[in-house]
């Protein structure tokens, strides 16, 4: 299904007041970043847009695709799944290879051709870890498990919307990740405490006692600190990478 956008109609915090937020339209290509504390409601917004909540969740919020509530069907067939969701403690329990897997997936969605080379090597550019198309899912690795699962949403998945929750802990290039999702068009949705994440979406809700209490634009000022803030990354996704691979870190690659 083709969408254009999604809206989410304010409902009420957990002290049962009506959200400062009363609604929020989001387009297609666009990101918009979900923060605030610990306990601040940011996994309830998330779950409510994975359920498509139509007033019968405990935030009675509301959630519409293209200005309208959806089909009834839409919510109860998972063939017609509109939202995929990328957890950061995901992993797969399927007994088969991973190759096996994505023939499988593209089957179930149609996909024409063997896009299984494809799939794999976009994979491999998010994680550190190789993944080979005849390894077993159940021994992949949690930084595997995710980087694999960002390459089939954004190559075989054909839902219009992505919910991404915490991938800074996901033991991928999150920079990368984020990238490959947004690139193909779709709407994308990030929980996130990283700075970086944060200030490189298009808007951010900010979240508190469990209502949507805020909404930021991204600022000019956000763009010139997340140039900086990219800058810094790049150097300790680089330092990461060489501690893994046991080679020494110099102080002069982080200019000390």
């Amino acid at each position: 299904m083709d969408l254009s956008s999604l809206t989410i109609i304010g409902g009420y915090d957990k002290q049962g007041k009506r959200e400062k937020i009363e609604e929020l339209t989001i387009k297609k290509g666009e990101m918009v970043g979900i923060v605030g504390p610990t306990g601040s409601g940011k996994s309830s917004i998330i779950s409510d847009i994975e359920q498509i909540a139509q007033g019968d969740t405990f935030s009675k919020r509301k959630i519409l695709f293209d200005g309208k509530e959806p089909d009834g069907k839409i919510r109860a067939d998972p063939r017609k799944k509109l939202v995929a969701q990328l957890s950061q403690t995901m992993n797969f329990l399927a007994d088969m290879a991973v190759d096996e897997f994505i023939q499988l997936h593209s089957k179930c969605r149609c996909i024409r051709g063997n896009c299984v080379n494809q799939v794999i090597d976009l994979a491999n550019t998010l994680t550190g870890e190789p993944i080979h198309k005849d390894c077993n899912l159940t021994i992949l690795s949690g930084g595997q498990s995710r980087a694999l699962m960002v390459a089939d949403i954004a190559l075989i998945s054909n839902s219009p919307v992505v919910l991404i929750d915490e991938i800074e802990n996901a033991g991928i290039n999150k920079k990368e990740a984020v990238d490959v999702l947004t690139g193909n068009g779709k709407i994308v949705l990030i929980v996130t405490h990283d700075p970086l994440l944060a200030l490189m979406t298009n808007k951010r809700i900010v979240m508190k006692n469990g209502g949507m209490q805020q909404l930021i634009t991204r600022s000019d000022d956000d763009r010139d600190i997340t140039v900086t803030l990219g800058h810094l990354d790049d150097i300790l996704f680089d330092m990461r990478e060489k501690l893994r691979n046991g080679e020494s870190i110099h102080s002069i690659e982080i200019g000390i």
